[in-house]
């Protein structure tokens, strides 16, 4: 296994056109949930300049029955939209939270669809598609993520927060970021490129404002990143120059763009298979918080310093078609051994999409908060982000420690 590299990972913010895109969908989502616990979701959403559209599939107890909207139905549904990019920060001659174009697009979900999925008498809720999910840990940080994607994320939450505070009122809502670590003997131990493009306000990419902006995007990174790491960092801030237009003016956003910024930016494997938009029988989503939840636990117990977990499904089917557990040479028991003890682990009820669901209290409205700078790595908090709880441990120290 290598242990001497250079890895990068990249975050984007919430006014990025793709996660504006994401956090619409989860917003969908999250009010369906709130008024039905079994409704279906599968909604996509694209963004350009003053329109957002919706489209796909739904099926929802007070929204959409019996093939017809409930009279306000759209009327809640355009609101939560609008009031999504308002949260954002999106007051923009291009983008407006007030001032663009609105299309639903959404409709009934396929019947054909629903058979395989809904339990009926003898048939457990089947997986809503076929797929392979991936999960990932590693004792690189605090919080299990590898460092790059997890510096990264903080940096851009950092300059959110200061922009809704009104710390930095030169910023705008739409930005990236970009961390290259170099590795030695498999651990971080400096910080050799730092990359910050960041939306701003008229002015502030000449002169002295363009000096501001510069010094207070190091002050961030100074702040996120530890001061060992910064010892010989190149940066390169606002690179191109001026960055006035952004958001969805400046690039077109739809959901589900960003799986590897969603995920371990690139760090691990990913299925192929977006999260934002859909509801927790989707086993895109499901199964990969799942599988994030194992492997994440499974390095918290001391089993290995790093731990990949695939799991696959096919469409209607309960039972998953496999569980894969690599621990890259690093684990104190056989990978083997950590994916029978998984298997058999009563509380997992067998990893179907029901026991997935019910474990880990999926069908609550709890998606808008993922769907900006990660779904891994936030804190568990109530009944926010359960996958990053870490409630198996004494269980795998009792079964394999």
């Amino acid at each position: 296994m290598r242990t001497d590299y250079l890895f990068t990972s990249e975050s984007v913010s919430e006014g990025h056109p793709d996660k504006v895109a994401d956090q619409i969908s989860d917003a969908i989502v999250d009010l369906f949930l709130s008024k039905d616990s079994e409704a279906r979701i599968a909604c996509e959403t694209l963004t350009t300049t003053q329109l957002v559209v919706l489209a796909g599939e739904i099926r929802c107890k007070g929204v959409y029955e019996n093939g017809e909207w409930i009279p306000g139905a759209q009327d809640e549904i355009e609101a939560t939209v609008r009031r999504t990019v308002k949260e954002i920060g999106y007051e923009q001659d291009g983008f407006h939270w007030d001032k663009f174009e609105f299309i639903n697009r959404l409709h009934g979900q396929s019947a054909h669809i629903a058979q395989g999925v809904d339990a009926a008498d003898n048939k457990d809720e089947g997986a809503g598609d076929q797929g392979i999910m991936f999960g990932y840990a590693t004792d690189e940080t605090p919080d299990l993520m590898p460092a790059t994607l997890y510096y990264s994320h903080k940096i851009l939450e950092r300059m959110a927060a200061d922009r809704h505070s009104g710390a930095a009122p030169f910023l705008e809502p739409d930005a990236k970021s970009q961390v290259t670590l170099r590795y030695e003997g498999s651990l971080p131990v400096a910080a050799t490129a730092v990359v910050v493009s960041t939306q701003h306000a008229p002015g502030y990419d000449e002169g002295d404002k363009e000096a501001a902006l510069h010094a207070y995007v190091k002050r961030v990174v100074s702040d996120v990143i530890p001061p060992v790491l910064l010892r010989e960092t190149e940066y390169f801030i606002n690179p191109t120059g001026s960055f006035e237009i952004g958001g969805p003016d400046g690039d077109a956003g739809l959901t589900g763009r960003k799986i590897i910024v969603d995920t371990y930016g690139g760090a691990a494997p990913h299925g192929g298979g977006a999260f934002s938009g859909k509801d927790p029988t989707k086993v895109d989503r499901s199964a990969a918080y799942i599988s994030r939840y194992l492997a994440k636990n499974v390095v918290a117990a001391g089993l290995a310093t790093r731990c990949t977990i695939q799991l696959a499904y096919a469409i209607g089917v309960s039972k998953p078609l496999s569980l894969y557990v690599d621990t890259h040479e690093t684990g104190t028991v056989g990978d083997d051994k950590i994916e029978a003890a998984l298997l058999a682990m009563p509380k997992l009820g067998g990893l179907t999409p029901r026991a997935i669901r019910t474990h880990l209290s999926l069908n609550k409205p709890i998606y808008r908060k993922t769907a900006a700078y990660g779904h891994f790595g936030r804190k568990a908090e109530g009944d926010l982000f359960p996958w990053e709880r870490l409630d198996l441990v004494a269980d795998l120290k009792a079964l394999l420690g």
